[in-house]
């Protein structure tokens, strides 16, 4: 049922992000970045997971989530995964923001992030730990859909991928403990 409802709320953003809304305010307020630091806008750790940059980027996501969504709520149940998807999310965010300060300061960089690839991949990392058989698959296809599309000129957060991934190892780790 979070899986869906997940599924619906980001759909249902979308569609408020790109067709009633200017996008590109919209993106400042929303996405994750440096108003975080600047502003105190804190709520971009939460809403910058519910945007996404256009219609592939969020079926792609909506995909991965439904797989894997489903998958570990029936396993550890609706609260616990609500749980893990959103304070993983937070975390990757939280870990996503300093990147994209260091990527300012060092890069010269100004990144607008968005989507909610970062607390997806806290549910494959976390996926990873519980079935070992498919941790060194899921760690290619982690590294795969975080640098492949870099390759061929497409924009993505690999950092958000890797610090959902390890964030969600993580928490599995310390749930089994």
């Amino acid at each position: 049922m979070i899986t869906w409802t997940l599924i619906i709320l980001n759909t249902l953003i979308f569609i408020l992000q790109h067709w009633f809304f200017n996008t590109e305010i919209f993106g400042l307020y929303f996405s994750l970045n440096l108003l975080f630091f600047k502003e105190n806008f804190f709520w971009q750790l939460l809403s910058s997971m519910f945007l996404h940059g256009n219609f592939t980027h969020l079926a792609l996501n909506m995909i991965v989530l439904f797989q894997f969504g489903r998958i570990l709520e029936n396993y550890i149940g609706s609260v616990k995964f609500a749980f893990l998807y959103f304070v993983g999310g937070l975390v990757t965010s939280l870990l996503s923001a300093f990147y994209l300060l260091f990527a300012f300061e060092f890069l010269g960089q100004n990144i607008f992030l968005v989507g909610a690839s970062g607390a997806i991949c806290v549910l494959m990392g976390f996926y990873a730990f519980l079935d070992r058989n498919s941790t060194k698959g899921l760690i290619v296809a982690i590294l795969l859909m975080s640098f492949l599309p870099l390759f061929m000129g497409v924009n993505v957060a690999w950092y958000g991928h890797i610090f959902g991934f390890i964030s969600g190892y993580v928490l599995a780790f310390l749930r089994s403990r």
